[in-house]
């Protein structure tokens, strides 16, 4: 599967912009600032339906327009699909796959599963269990399409509980029978969404733990645990269990809503401990992991995008990530880079096919392409 052109109209900086890629590696080259990483959320927007970065819609129009369009032809198994997404303030969002409009957008994801990695996955060490729930609801959906559905409805679940405990606190009224119908949903959907969580997990440990001990040549040892309140027991029993403290506080304190991933090296949190180059190779790691789980699953591998992934990592840690990425395990890829020098070595370093983008001023052009024709 790769993704042939991309065509991109008021999105972000970009105010018209028509690129034919490589099958292979597709790097583009610019000053930061540029729109380069703009680029690669345009590919991330065509296979999830939305921003790698915020799920607020309107701050990719670009600005003084009042509306955006991204459009590209990707192919699989032999076959090229057009796909067609836009955004207009006010309207819902629309995307399409050759010319027939999708009535959900969850039956989309998945079909051209994507990884990216970004500066912005520092979040997953710095930020909160929120953003760690994220990114296992991100791997689970690109090959499991009936997971998102049981996610956002046992979110539903989850808020017409909270709003019957709040309603329980103002009226002084308690009806456990009504309690019971939200608790048999989020017993219902979160038992399902805990079970595919803790089966990604184990799965994904050893190739973690593998990729990490190639980019840093063994120099540390990496875990990762997941944390449910679901392991401590059946989720119907805790329900039952803290419904009074739930009263207390006007909100359900239990359940895989509160699910984390517990990041350590050497058996301490790599929030503590990681310097920055190790957090930055830890997540680098994770999210190589990640690729080849969804690779693995769907049969096909997905689309690789780095973004200025080599900032604060020493001479070897790049050298082995750059031989990584050039194995034939991985498919398409898009590079973005401030060093010209430092993409065309990686470049030569690899007999495959690939693009080099310039980018400034707002405009893409191509510097330089080997091995292709369009």
């Amino acid at each position: 599967m790769y993704l042939k052109n991309l065509v991109l109209t008021n999105f972000k900086n970009y105010e018209s912009a028509d690129m034919q890629f490589s099958p292979k590696i597709n790097c583009f080259v610019g000053n930061n600032g540029v729109g380069k990483t703009n680029i690669l959320d345009a590919v991330h927007y065509l296979s999830l339906a939305k921003s790698f970065f915020n799920n607020i819609d309107s701050i990719s129009i670009r600005h003084g327009e009042d509306y955006f369009i991204i459009q590209g032809i990707l192919e699989r198994g032999g076959e090229e699909d057009q796909v067609y997404c836009a955004f207009q303030k006010q309207k819902q969002k629309v995307l399409k796959r050759n010319g027939k409009e999708y009535q959900k957008l969850s039956d989309h994801v998945g079909r051209y599963p994507v990884v990216m990695i970004s500066p912005a996955d520092s979040a997953l060490i710095s930020e909160g269990s929120e953003d760690r729930r994220r990114f296992m609801n991100k791997v689970i959906s690109q090959y499991n399409s009936g997971y998102l559905d049981a996610v956002l409805s046992y979110n539903k679940a989850l808020q017409q509980r909270n709003r019957l405990l709040k309603d329980f606190k103002s009226s002084g009224r308690f009806d456990p029978d009504m309690l019971s119908i939200w608790d048999a949903q989020l017993v219902r959907y979160g038992e399902y969404i805990f079970g595919q969580r803790e089966m990604l997990v184990n799965e994904l440990i050893p190739v973690f733990q593998e990729y990490y001990s190639l980019i840093s040549s063994g120099k540390e040892k990496v875990s990762l645990t997941y944390k449910s309140h679901l392991s401590e027991g059946n989720f119907g029993n805790l329900l039952i269990e803290t419904v009074a403290k739930d009263r207390f506080l006007e909100y359900t304190s239990t359940g895989i809503h509160k699910d984390d991933l517990i990041f350590t090296m050497n058996d301490f949190p790599v929030k503590l401990l990681g310097s920055q180059g190790q957090q930055k190779s830890y997540l680098v790691a994770l999210k190589l992991a990640k690729f080849d789980y969804i690779r693995n699953k769907a049969g096909y591998p997905p689309i690789m995008l780095l973004d200025d992934i080599f900032d604060k990592f020493d001479a070897e840690r790049v050298e082995q990530i750059i031989s990584l990425v050039g194995n034939q395990r991985f498919g398409q890829i898009f590079i973005t880079d401030t060093h010209s020098s430092r993409l065309h070595e990686i470049l030569s370093s690899h007999n495959t096919d690939y693009r080099l983008f310039g980018i400034s001023a707002n405009k893409v052009e191509i510097r330089s392409h080997n091995g292709i024709s369009h």
